[in-house]
Parts: C-alpha cells; sequence; structure tokens
C-alpha cells in the first residue's frame, strides 16, 4: 500500500487535488478556516472576538481562587451560577474596553512609576524596603516571572488611567449630603400601639375544606426536593482516642522527661542604677562617667538600703528610676552579657560592682530571689494524661485513615466492614439535599439537620459526593473525603427520595397552623385599621393603650424593627400628631408621631458621609462612562454567550 503511494506520488497527488478543490467551491475557504481554528465569539470591542477559550480560562481561574478562599466550604453550586458567569463575561468586556481606549489615548506608564509602584507592595518588601530577592520569591511562588508580571502590572496601570481622573475627583454636591444628613439624623418623637396576631388565634376557625384547598392551590410550595437518606463514618479525634489508656508508668516516664515544662525556674528581682555613655563620647566623658558610677557602687555597696534612694536620685534610666531603679521579676536568658552575668551571680541585698553594657554603666542589686520550683505530679497527671492521649490519638488517627482509605474501596456496596474493621460506629441520617439538609420537620425521624453532626454533612463536598452517579445512584461508597486535617468522612446512600409534593395527610396540620396564623395576622391588621381610622379622624385625642413616647433616628432606632421605623420616618412632617400602620412579622403596629426634631452630626461623621457618598458618586460616574464607551467602541454580546453563561449544571442538562 504504502509502495503505491511512493511509486505513483504524484498520481496521488493530483487525485487529491481533484476531491478537495470541488469541496471548496461549496463550502468556501472561510468555511475551511472557521472550521480548521476558529472559537466561538462570545463578545466583540471594536470588532476585537472574546473567544469561549478566554472565558473558559478566566472561569477556571475564578473557580480555582474561590476554592482556595473556601477550603472545605466551596460549594460550585453557590458560586458557579449563571449571574456570576454573566459577572465576568462583563469583566472581561470592560478589561477589552479600557485596554482599547487605553491604546487609542496613548496612555502609557513610564519606567519610574512602574518601579514605584512594585516598591510599594508590602509582599516584596524587607523591613519597610523593597527586597530584590523577596521580589523573586514571591512571583516564583506564583508561577510568574519579573518581565510578565511588570507586563501585566504596566497594562493594569495603564487601564487605571481611563477611570481614575473621574473617581478621583468625583465628590456629591453639599445639597445631597446635607439632605441626606438631615435625613439620617432627624429624632423623631413617636408611639407605638402593637396589635398581636397571637391574640386573634382563637377567633379563627380553619375548615378541612379550606385545608383541601390551599393543599390544592399551593402544592409548588409543598415540593420536597430531592433527598437522600445516608449511612457514614466519621473518623476523628474523638474515634482515635476511644478506648485509648494511659498507665501510671507512662504518666511518670513522661513527667520526668519534661520536668522543665511543669515547673517555674529561679527568678530573681534587680534593681539597678544607669548611668549613660553616649555612643562615640570621648574619653573624658567615658571616665567621668565611670568615676560616678564608681562612687554610686560604694556608697550602695556601704548601705544597700539606700539604693533606692540612690537610684532615684541619679539613675538616668527613665523608666525605672522614679521607681527605685526596680527592674522587676527577670527570669534566666532575659538579658545578656555582663549584664546578665551579674545578676545571676549575686545574692539577695547583694550590690554588684560598676557592670558595662552597650546602654550604658549600671549597678545592680538583687532584692528578692524566688527558688525554682516544681509542680508535684498529682497536679498535672490530667494534663499529662490528656497530652499522652493526644500523641496517641494522632498515631492511631494516621493509621486508621490509611486503613479506611483502603476498606472502603475493598467492598464498595457496604460501609459495615470499613466499620467493623476500625471500631467505628455506622452512622445513618436523612434529608441531606443538593443545596443543603431539609427542616428535621420536614425530614422526620433521623434528620440530619438535628443531628450532632449536622454541620459535617452540609458540607459542600460531602453533598457533592452524594449525589455523584456512583454514590447516588449505584450505591457505592464514596472515597474518604478530608474536611480537615483531623476530621475525615465516608458516605454511602441507603436510600434517595426523588422530588416529591407529600400527601395531605402529612402536611395537613402545617398548612392548619398556616391558615392559622394567615387568618389572624389578617384579623389583626384588620382591628387596628378600623382603630387606626378612628384616631386619624380625631387627632387631637390621646388614644388608650399606646407605649410611652420614644425619641428615634434612622441612626438609633431603638427597639424599633426596620419595618416600623422606616413607616415612622416616612410620614410627613405636616400635620402632626400623625398616624400610620404597618405590618410587622404576623403582628400589625400603629405608629403615632407625635414631633420632629433637626439632628446634627459631629465633623467626623459628616466627613465620613461625604467620603462614602464621594465614593458611590464615583462609581456611578464610572459606570455612566463605561456605558458611553460601551456604546462608542460598539461593545456587542453575541448569541453564543447565552450558552457559556449557563452553570455547569445547566449546560450539562
Amino acid at each position: 500500500m504504502f509502495d503505491l503511494f511512493r511509486n505513483h506520488r504524484r498520481w496521488m497527488q493530483f487525485i487529491l487535488l481533484i476531491l478537495i478543490v470541488p469541496s471548496f467551491f461549496l463550502v468556501g475557504i472561510q468555511g475551511y478556516d472557521s472550521f480548521m481554528s476558529r472559537e466561538p465569539e462570545l463578545a466583540t470591542v471594536a470588532g476585537q472576538p472574546i473567544t469561549r477559550g478566554e472565558f473558559d480560562m478566566a472561569h477556571r481561574n475564578q473557580l480555582e481562587q474561590f476554592r482556595q478562599q473556601l477550603g472545605s466550604q466551596f460549594d460550585p453550586a453557590l458560586v458557579d451560577t449563571p449571574a456570576m458567569r454573566e459577572q465576568l463575561l462583563n469583566q472581561l468586556i470592560d478589561q477589552r474596553l479600557l485596554l482599547q481606549v487605553a491604546a487609542d489615548n496613548r496612555f502609557s506608564v513610564s519606567d519610574g512609576t512602574l518601579r514605584n509602584t512594585i516598591a510599594a507592595i508590602p509582599q516584596v518588601q524587607d523591613n519597610g524596603r523593597f527586597s530584590p530577592e523577596r521580589y523573586r520569591q514571591v512571583l516564583a511562588a506564583q508561577g510568574m516571572t519579573p518581565s510578565s508580571f511588570e507586563a501585566g502590572l504596566r497594562r493594569d496601570l495603564a487601564m487605571a488611567r481611563v477611570l481614575d481622573p473621574i473617581s478621583q475627583s468625583a465628590a456629591a454636591p453639599a445639597t445631597v449630603i446635607a439632605s441626606l444628613e438631615s435625613a439620617l439624623t432627624q429624632r423623631r418623637t413617636v408611639q407605638l400601639r402593637r396589635f398581636d396576631a397571637a391574640a386573634y388565634r382563637s377567633q379563627v376557625s380553619v375548615s378541612e375544606q379550606d385545608i383541601q384547598a390551599w393543599y390544592d392551590a399551593n402544592q409548588q410550595q409543598l415540593v420536597v426536593p430531592e433527598h437522600v437518606t445516608a449511612q457514614y463514618l466519621v473518623l476523628d479525634e474523638a474515634a482515635a482516642t476511644q478506648g485509648v489508656q494511659v498507665n501510671d508508668e507512662d504518666i511518670a516516664s513522661y513527667y520526668e522527661q519534661n520536668k522543665q515544662r511543669f515547673g517555674q525556674p529561679e527568678r530573681r528581682r534587680a534593681s539597678h542604677i544607669m548611668i549613660e555613655v553616649p555612643a562615640g563620647a570621648s574619653e573624658d566623658v567615658r571616665k567621668a562617667a565611670r568615676a560616678k558610677a564608681e562612687a554610686l557602687a560604694s556608697q550602695a555597696a556601704a548601705d544597700p538600703a539606700r539604693f533606692a534612694e540612690l537610684a532615684r536620685a541619679n539613675s538616668q534610666d527613665a523608666g525605672s528610676a522614679d521607681n527605685g531603679g526596680d527592674l522587676g521579676w527577670l527570669a534566666p536568658g532575659m538579658l545578656a552579657g555582663a549584664l546578665e552575668k551579674a545578676i545571676w551571680s549575686l545574692s539577695k541585698d547583694q550590690v554588684s560592682g560598676v557592670v558595662e553594657s552597650p546602654s550604658g554603666l549600671h549597678i545592680v542589686k538583687i532584692t528578692e530571689v524566688q527558688p525554682a520550683a516544681l509542680k508535684p505530679l498529682d497536679q498535672v497527671r490530667d494534663e499529662i494524661t490528656a497530652e499522652i492521649r493526644k500523641q496517641i490519638a494522632a498515631s492511631r488517627f494516621a493509621e486508621m485513615a490509611t486503613k479506611l482509605t483502603e476498606t472502603v474501596y475493598d467492598q464498595r456496596d457496604s460501609l459495615q466492614p470499613a466499620a467493623d474493621a476500625l471500631g467505628l460506629k455506622l452512622r445513618t441520617a436523612t434529608g441531606i439535599a443538593r443545596d443543603g439538609l431539609l427542616p428535621a420537620e420536614q425530614a422526620g425521624e433521623g434528620a440530619a439537620a438535628a443531628s450532632p453532626d449536622a454541620q459535617l454533612l452540609d458540607n459542600p463536598r460531602v453533598r457533592q459526593a452524594l449525589f455523584s452517579s456512583e454514590v447516588l445512584r449505584e450505591k457505592q461508597n464514596s472515597g474518604v473525603i478530608e474536611l480537615s486535617p483531623d476530621t475525615m468522612l465516608a458516605v454511602r446512600v441507603s436510600e434517595s427520595k426523588p422530588e416529591h409534593v407529600p400527601p395531605l395527610e402529612k402536611v395537613s396540620e402545617l398548612i392548619r397552623d398556616r391558615l392559622v396564623d394567615e387568618r389572624a395576622a389578617e384579623a389583626a391588621r384588620q382591628a387596628a385599621t378600623a382603630a387606626l381610622e378612628g384616631w386619624k379622624a380625631d387627632p387631637a385625642a390621646v388614644p388608650e393603650g399606646f407605649s410611652e413616647a420614644t425619641v428615634v433616628s434612622r441612626q438609633q432606632p431603638g427597639q424599633l424593627s426596620q419595618s416600623v421605623l422606616e413607616a415612622a420616618m416616612r410620614l410627613p412632617a405636616q400635620p402632626l400628631p400623625a398616624y400610620t400602620g404597618v405590618a410587622d412579622g404576623d403582628d400589625y403596629v400603629v405608629v403615632r408621631l407625635d414631633k420632629i426634631e433637626p439632628g446634627t452630626a459631629d465633623a467626623a461623621a459628616r466627613d465620613m458621609l461625604a467620603r462614602q457618598l464621594g465614593a458611590a458618586w464615583g462609581q456611578a460616574e464610572d459606570a455612566g462612562v463605561m456605558k458611553m464607551l460601551r456604546d462608542k467602541y460598539q461593545v456587542k454580546i453575541l448569541p453564543e454567550a447565552a450558552s457559556a453563561l449557563q452553570s455547569s449544571d445547566q449546560s450539562a442538562g
């Protein structure tokens, strides 16, 4: 066959040419080019495409950042949504747009600006100064080279020049600041009358027909999502220490080997008189300082009781002179050199000669000595026992983790062999859905939400494992799931239940309670509305049943809920008193407004408000400029973007 090609190469080329050339006329050369090289385009900026490949790479990087930030709590279902993908695509569009504007306007960044920006990054500084070595280390840890990082930073700085002048110069008008300050600080005196829904429950009746009608009309609200009953094993420190016994010999041996941890070394309390010798002092100055120190040392040695008096009068150590030279309690190693040696060589009440240190000349006196002390074994027995158990547990945990990993794969359709091999309890919980744990009352007996292990079972990685194909459909054991360095799980689905609406008999009481709550709340609202109309008709009368007057503002709401506060603050200033009503949960609250007073903000609060409004104003102006630039540069989001913006689950579906 290959000989035929070699011997008739020119004929083969001619035949291939005959086969290929007509197809160019059928689909066009551009069709071949598209088929061979072009990626789907999601958007265009000034005619330049943003491809599916660019979007997918940015999307992978984004998910990896979330994974690193959230650790074991990372749940793709919460962060990989169509809204998040749309936001990412818009970020890519804005970045491309800003790059184009920067290029068209020849915005550049000088080498000096680039150097100064890099030098100001704290992560590449050593003792507050730029460190080239640290710079290279940090970049290497990120998998980057200096040239690639600097190119990216130069690009980002150039892009920033497009919008920075707008956001940095933005400031909210003074009238807007003043208006918001007035609204935030205005003080209103109000009284409340609460109509409790609970007081009307006894007046409410709900028939079986009412329950049936609600059930028929609202089944969508009763849907129980797909969920599973899971068997699981937990390997943690408690499991690793189960059955561990610590005998007296081990405790005694540990105590002997670690006596330094259970005692306190000798401590000494010292006082000193210091005579400063400035750095670079002349020989005459040094001699004068030593002469003074030796004279003081002689006086102190002759009458140690006067040491504190001499220190207060002569010591040049401002931190201790007023306290008679007291240095406090000292442990071995707290000082250094000749000063350390002198303190630990003196006896109680003994005064040293002149001791030289880098800070000056010292005369030292030991005022108290606290001998070394060792706690008796009985006092630290429980502490030692716990530490030994923890050490044994760490070793056992590693062994058990290895064994658990092996045994869950040996017999994939059951966790019982692994439980038996490791002495772990096989646990069961129900009501675990893809997006979380069902409420205990909905899941029923054995609800995961009511289990001591609820936090473990609600971990996104555990739920992902339970709803993976081999675990959910094939009822196989999961692999070992490491939630933290000292907690591991293995799970298996024992039963799965599809999404369904429970039968009426299982939810009738739930519906009854709901209807009673709704009708009691409506009765409270009606009673409040009727009373409110009467009070509005005669506003000068002082009605009964209202609470004591209280002064509130948007910044100081007191005990008012958000809904009641907003109702009180929305009432017009005239006429007063004024009334309004608002639902507060199931209850209904009538608000009486008696008085309005202007409030004031201090200078710091006013400055903060101005800064916050300035930032918000700048963001709004940035958004306006970006919208204008999108129109100018003819940004288009193409039909292909629709599929890219679907979450992974939806796409798979």
